[in-house]
């Protein structure tokens, strides 16, 4: 199965919700790996998450991580809980 692509601007409509498993803790260092990308070589990560119409995949920029979001460019929050995957 595919998962779709989606521009980073279009979360906002999107109803987030958590992961079928909490990946927080596996995907901490990835995350900050992820951020470090971002803030120091503009690098983008793509961030896999859950919504109520299925998963979704963005190619972004990750800008920081706090202890329950990944905040994208245009103050853009994902939950850390909906969290699938991240690649980069």
């Amino acid at each position: 199965m595919s998962i779709e692509i989606i521009a980073k601007e279009h979360i906002e409509f999107l109803n987030i919700i958590n992961a079928k498993e909490d990946q927080t803790i596996t995907l901490k260092t990835k995350l900050g790996e992820a951020q470090r990308l971002g803030n120091e070589f503009k690098s983008k990560a793509v961030i896999t998450f859950n919504t109520t119409i299925g998963p979704k995949r963005v190619d972004t920029t990750v800008w920081a991580v706090t202890e329950n979001y990944v905040q994208l460019k245009n103050n853009i929050h994902i939950p850390l809980k909906s969290l699938i995957d991240i690649e980069f």
